[in-house]
């Protein structure tokens, strides 16, 4: 028995002390004792949890996600057993199998349906190749529903706006994902995929942050194996150049991956610009000339006077 406070006024005697009985399903007015409702709906649950491990194994919530082209809500014919547990006769279990073939077919009679459908499985077979975190991989899907809301799909092809959205999704989270890579897994080309992620930035007027140098400093020193010391001599570096307007209009992986190889030639952990190249996804012409504005800006002779003098010798043939 619960005595509750309500709007429900009694229409014998005007009382509004109403009392909801749920063991009999009753309201019942605490004044005069009138029935005014015999259909009250426990919207609890049937059963019972003494511990916070058997509340969550009951629950009856059912996974929702944006992952899913149906946001998985849509239902199925599925099992060759009745509500009894016996085995279907051939006659029956043929229909049933015909029924669930047209129940198949009219949910994907909607084109975007059918859309959804071919995205979300790109989506997630591209998120595996790049080792997406689910919280981006939902960003993404976000993003292309509202693409495709926008009706800015047709026409055009659903993979290179899976990519595309998924290098928004990437920018907006501060994943450091190159676009190189998107495209590298992805099964349309570079031009393509960048043609369609501006059509997203300038329809959906999404507002992307800018990159900063600190964003690629672990992603370039995890691939170099390089101790934490060097990444907080790196971040270091960065920052004194950022206040002396040192990186303004740089690429800003370049910037961090020229502070990765002075730090670590400062630290002792000595690494080929070859290497440093690679790992940042640039040339070694790029990581020298960002090296020597980071050095004319920071003044190294004075800041780093042990960084040794590095010669390169040419030879001909």
């Amino acid at each position: 028995m619960e005595n509750l406070e309500e709007k429900t006024i009694c229409p014998k005697c005007g009382s509004i002390q109403i009392i909801k009985d749920f063991d009999a399903g009753e309201e019942v007015c605490g004044e005069c004792g009138l029935v005014i409702s015999n259909e009250i709906i426990d919207r609890g649950p049937e059963w019972r949890a003494f511990t916070l491990t058997e509340n969550t194994n009951r629950s009856r919530g059912g996974l929702t996600s944006t992952l899913f082209w149906d946001q998985a809500f849509s239902t199925g014919f599925y099992g060759n057993k009745d509500a009894s547990g016996h085995r279907l006769d051939p006659k029956i279990k043929a229909q049933m199998n015909r029924l669930r073939r047209y129940d198949t077919r009219s949910k994907f009679d909607d084109t975007w349906r059918r859309n959804l459908s071919i995205a979300m499985a790109e989506l997630d077979r591209m998120c595996v190749l790049l080792n997406i975190p689910k919280n981006v991989k939902e960003k993404a899907a976000n993003i292309y529903r509202e693409a495709l809301k926008a009706d800015l799909i047709r026409g055009r092809s659903i993979d290179s706006f899976v990519a595309a959205s998924i290098h928004a999704a990437c920018r907006v989270m501060d994943l450091p994902r190159p676009l190189k890579k998107i495209c590298e897994a992805s099964t349309r080309d570079y031009f393509d995929i960048t043609q369609n992620y501006r059509i997203l930035i300038r329809d959906l007027k999404l507002r992307m942050p800018l990159d900063t140098p600190n964003k690629f400093i672990p992603e370039i020193s995890a691939k170099l194996k390089l101790s934490r010391k060097t990444e907080e001599k790196a971040a270091e570096i960065i920052r004194s150049a950022q206040l002396r307007k040192g990186v303004s209009g740089k690429d800003p992986r370049g910037v961090a991956a020229a502070a990765l190889y002075m730090a670590s030639i400062e630290n002792g952990e000595y690494r080929l610009q070859r290497d440093v190249a690679i790992a940042a996804g640039m040339t070694e012409v790029t990581l020298r000339n960002r090296q020597r504005g980071l050095e004319s800006t920071l003044d190294m002779n004075h800041l780093m006077p042990s960084l040794p003098i590095i010669q390169y010798e040419i030879t001909t043939q």
